[in-house]
């Protein structure tokens, strides 16, 4: 068994396809299906489910594809831990950051590169549920997520700033003067909103019902970019976290300040607390930390 077997075994977990698998690992169909079944053999259980196609794992094959993914984080983790001994970060970190959220990752990561020019960034869109469980499975190194529910005693967060909430707005089709907007004025706006559930539209309901306002909005979706060119297009406003640049996507976008509009939980950053926690993990946090405190 060695670290490339793994490394298999997980490419063809994230593709669901032979061939995919194959060509993310940079080799032929054959060798993957060899060097699977060279895995089977030596660890004497089936793991794949085979037909004509891909169809799955079998009950040990996901056991095993558990144990791969802590062994692989592992492995990674100690290369980084050397590469950090030595004075530098190396490897992928892994940040996974709930939609709509006021952090924006983008100055981070610059000056992680700054620093660090051969790191390299894996950013995920993810729900606040899927980045507790990515993180405790080491798919994830960070998140950033509202710590509303957060088990303190798995994870370590850092609070960041309160989400503040805007209406974003096409200026071609929409205007609103300079003064914030009332929830009040909202309800008669054609409005594009997240799916209900998500953690975002959670609080801009709350906002509403906690005013007796019936909300009823022109469009749901659970895809931010789907709601951005509904915005663009002139089709609705929305109603977005401050300060998370979307208003400087394109000439035509603005957002305007609503009154008394927040999140009814803080978002943080989050690491977790046990071993294996990556070199990666802990010199992003401590950056975070020190632009916090410098900030």
């Amino acid at each position: 068994m060695d670290i490339k077997q793994l490394k298999f075994l997980i490419a063809l977990d994230e593709t669901r396809h032979f061939g995919q698998a194959a060509a993310r690992c940079n080799i032929t169909q054959p060798i993957l299906s060899m060097r699977l079944r060279n895995l089977e053999e030596e660890l004497q259980l089936p793991l794949v489910v085979r037909g004509q196609r891909f169809e799955g794992f079998t009950a040990p094959g996901e056991r095993i594809l558990a144990w791969a993914r802590s062994v692989l984080a592992a492995y990674e983790g100690l290369l980084a831990e050397a590469a950090a001994c030595r004075g530098s970060l190396v490897g992928t970190l892994r940040l996974g950051v709930v939609p709509l959220s006021s952090f924006d990752p983008l100055p981070l990561l610059q000056e992680l590169h700054k620093q660090h020019p051969n790191l390299k960034f894996e950013l995920s869109s993810l729900s606040s549920e899927h980045i507790i469980e990515q993180l405790a499975s080491n798919q994830l190194d960070l998140g950033v997520s509202f710590l509303d529910h957060l088990d303190r005693e798995r994870f370590e967060s850092m609070p960041l700033a309160d989400t503040r909430m805007g209406l974003l707005y096409d200026q071609r089709y929409f205007s609103f003067g300079d003064t914030p907007l009332r929830w009040e004025q909202l309800i008669e706006l054609p409005l594009g909103l997240l799916s209900s559930g998500m953690h975002f539209r959670q609080s801009i309901d709350h906002n509403f019902h906690s005013r007796g306002l019936q909300l009823q909005p022109l469009l749901e979706t659970d895809a931010v970019h789907q709601l951005l060119q509904a915005v663009h297009g002139g089709l609705c406003c929305a109603v977005m976290p401050v300060n998370g640049g979307l208003d400087a996507l394109t000439e035509h976008l603005r957002l305007q300040l609503i009154e008394d509009a927040h999140t009814l939980a803080q978002l943080g950053l989050i690491m977790r607390r046990t071993a294996p926690r990556s070199a990666l993990a802990e010199a992003c946090f401590t950056l975070c930390q020190a632009n916090m405190a410098a900030g």
